[in-house]
């Protein structure tokens, strides 16, 4: 069906006109022509049906006969243009209404006059026209009718006897088409209002709609809306990455068989609302069911997180309250740590000192310094500050990070060597806290890794989705009786680390919500991998 509604006729186009949508208009205009069609079919009935028409029937056949032909011929050549989309909707529209008032007027004269009562038929030619065009065009139409009327009327007077009357008739009828007009263009506007208001409505619901799934599939928990059937309706991407899924199931069972067995335990026990589920060995999962209930059914939203998310969480206070603590400690035994070592150096310089006394005054020395090491590390992780993360493309990042920690550290280019990824690795975290994570992961790489017996190799590349980095030394690796304290504070199997290098590192890596472990690589070579937030689906936490 043709929407082009620029060509008008009068400068009230469908256009400009009421908000009508144009699906709805075009059902007006095929209604009108379905009622044209009607009665040009009665006023043919009247000719060749033989029918006895008294005072109504026409004073002049021949112009009888050929208006109900025309008027019969302009309704189905309009049909006919109508369904094949020929002609545009104004000027159809238009089309249909002129001629109205044309053949109607003159059906009216051949039937005697404005008593034969057909000049009424004007009055739904005038109320469509308000309806199918409005705007000024409905009271042009009006306009154009009163004048048709009083025309006739004249034109009547001159050849037969008319009554006086029939000038008020007429007039009554001329205000009439005005007033239908007025009160189909009030009509018409009021219905436009309604239409816009509908429409913004819609637009509204659809953009919150919108808004919602967007929401919904972007939560850093996982959502799963399901009915007591266990059919899912809605799940979101981050609970087809908890339960490591690719394609979303139909099914709660597809998901775990666990996970169904314990929704429908909670459906016959509601009152335990809370499961802790173990995810294949892989990670564990708090899962939270609850009801939806809406007006024709009830639903079911189960909630799933990440254990190490959760207890992050919880710990998250703890952290800062202890943070506080030991900053507070590390200030008070500052002060005698300093005088313990302005001793030791006093002490050191006289000159009587025997080689054994000198050797304490060392390890006096050696110590304080340890000491101091590791307040300063811990003053550094109480003053720990929030995460300020921006998307960098990984890659460019590590290229000029390389570059800057061997000028730096003063070692020979050769130490690192760097294996990208062909393809782009847009990642989401603080650069400050990656490079101090970086740093530390590098220099126990070059401390402990054994760099002589070759490059230590720092590689990036995309795991489960995610944009990771590892760095991968020549070291025997660590003693597996070491590997579950590695990442706790003061852990060290070195006489002269501090040991919260990489609790520091783990904590900032965390803070950022990515992941840093270890593991021995199948050539027997120690491997750090931290594992960052992809920049193109950042997950909204709340």
């Amino acid at each position: 069906m043709p929407k082009n509604t620029t060509d008008t006729l009068f400068p009230c186009p469908f256009s400009k006109g009421y908000g009508i949508p144009a699906q709805q208009a075009w059902r007006l205009l095929k209604i009108f022509v379905t009622y044209r069609l009607v009665l040009a079919s009665l006023f043919m009935v009247l000719i060749y049906g033989r029918v006895e028409f008294s005072e109504f029937g026409p004073s002049y056949n021949t112009l009888y006969i050929y208006s109900s032909q025309s008027y019969l011929i302009i309704t189905l050549i309009s049909g006919i243009c109508i369904l094949r989309g020929l002609t545009s909707y104004t000027m159809q529209a238009q089309l249909l209404i002129f001629s109205d008032i044309i053949i109607l007027t003159l059906l009216m004269h051949a039937c005697g006059g404005i008593k034969s009562g057909i000049g009424i038929l004007l009055a739904v030619s005038i109320a469509s026209g308000g309806l199918l065009i409005g705007g000024r065009c409905a009271m042009l139409f009006a306009a154009l009718a009163a004048l048709s009327v009083l025309t006739e009327q004249a034109v009547s007077e001159q050849y037969r006897n008319v009554d006086n009357n029939s000038y008020t008739y007429a007039g009554m009828l001329g205000a009439a088409f005005f007033t239908i007009a007025l009160l189909s263009h009030i009509l018409t506007k009021r219905s436009e209002e309604t239409l816009q208001l509908a429409k913004e409505q819609k637009q509204t619901i659809i953009k919150l709609e919108d808004l919602n799934q967007h929401i919904i599939q972007h939560l850093q928990s996982g959502i799963i809306i399901t009915d007591p059937h266990q059919a899912i309706h809605i799940i979101n991407e981050s609970a087809l990455r908890l339960a490591h899924l690719d394609v979303a199931p139909n099914n709660i069972g597809n998901i775990s068989p666990q996970l169904a067995h314990a929704f429908q335990t909670w459906l016959n026990h509601p009152e335990h609302t809370f499961l802790q589920l173990e995810n294949a060995g892989q990670n564990t999962l708090h899962i939270h069911f609850e009801m939806l209930p809406t007006q024709h059914e009830i639903f079911y939203m189960i909630t799933l997180e990440d254990a190490t998310l959760y207890n992050q969480r919880l710990q998250q206070s703890k952290l800062a309250s202890l943070g506080r603590l030991t900053a507070s400690i590390a200030h008070e035994i500052r002060n005698p740590l300093g005088a313990i070592s302005h001793a030791g150096q006093l002490l050191s310089e006289m000159p009587n000192l025997s080689s054994q006394d000198r050797r304490l005054t060392e390890i006096i020395k050696n110590h304080c310094t340890r000491v101091n090491y590791i307040i300063e590390d811990i003053l550094q992780l109480s003053k720990r500050s929030d995460s300020r993360k921006e998307k960098i493309e990984l890659n460019a990042w590590l290229n000029d990070y390389l570059h800057d920690f061997i000028l730096e550290n003063a070692i020979v280019a050769e130490t690192f060597m760097f294996l990208p990824v062909r393809q782009p690795l847009p990642a989401i975290i603080d650069p400050g806290q990656l490079k101090q994570i970086m740093d530390n992961l590098c220099q126990n790489a070059l401390r402990y890794g054994k760099p002589e017996l070759g490059a230590i190799a720092v590689r990036s590349f995309r795991f489960k989705h995610s944009p990771c980095i590892e760095i991968i030394d020549n070291g025997g690796g660590i003693n597996p009786e070491h590997l579950k304290h590695l990442f706790e504070p003061f852990f060290t199997t070195s006489s002269s680390g501090t040991g919260l290098g990489l609790y520091i590192s783990k904590e900032l890596a965390e803070l950022n919500q990515a992941k840093l472990s270890y593991y021995l690589t199948p050539e027997n070579r120690s491997c750090f991998r931290l594992c960052l937030m992809d920049a193109e689906k950042n997950l909204i936490a709340l």
